[in-house]
């Protein structure tokens, strides 16, 4: 049984570290539970140090992962109404049947948003409209190294107490 739950937890981690790149799906969340199965076997002692401190920064990166994109919009010059765009881009461009919408909607978003609010402004829109690519951007690349960060921890559990499992 603990063989199985090491593969199961291994899937969900690379399962995980692939979410972090799509936005489909919640990368640091599923790499999570994946330490987390790995905790279910007889073999690797129960942590609450290393599973509460994995299940903050998986909350905290979860809750980033929307602030971020949003954050850089307004820093970029962006107002409420290219941050909203971002959200519903990014949205619409993760439901969208098109390549790398997930990248497109955000950026078009915020862009169309700016655009409605000052249509006469369009470098100001741009901008804006870059500032949540970029934002994106950076949370899908925080997201990913979390993810290879619990994965590395879930490969350095298991080699430690490889004895006991196998």
């Amino acid at each position: 049984m603990d063989i199985l739950l090491i593969i199961i937890g291994l899937i969900f981690m690379l399962i995980g570290v692939l979410g972090s790149l799509i936005p489909v799906l919640p990368g640091v969340s599923i790499s999570w539970l994946g330490l987390l199965l790995l905790y279910f076997t007889k073999s690797i002692p129960f942590n609450y140090w290393i599973l509460g401190t994995t299940l903050f920064l998986t909350i905290l990166f979860s809750v980033l992962d929307y602030l971020i994109p949003a954050k850089a919009t307004k820093k970029f010059g962006g107002s409420s109404y290219g941050i909203w765009g971002t959200n519903i881009g990014l949205i619409i461009g993760i439901l969208a049947p098109i390549p790398f919408g997930f990248i497109i909607g955000p950026f078009l978003g915020a862009l169309i948003g700016e655009l409605l609010l000052d249509s006469k402004n369009h470098n100001r829109a741009l901008k804006a409209a870059t500032g949540s690519f970029i934002g994106f951007l950076t949370s899908s690349f925080i997201q990913f190294l979390v993810s290879v960060l619990f994965l590395a921890l879930f490969i350095t559990l298991v080699w430690q107490h490889k004895e006991g499992l196998f």
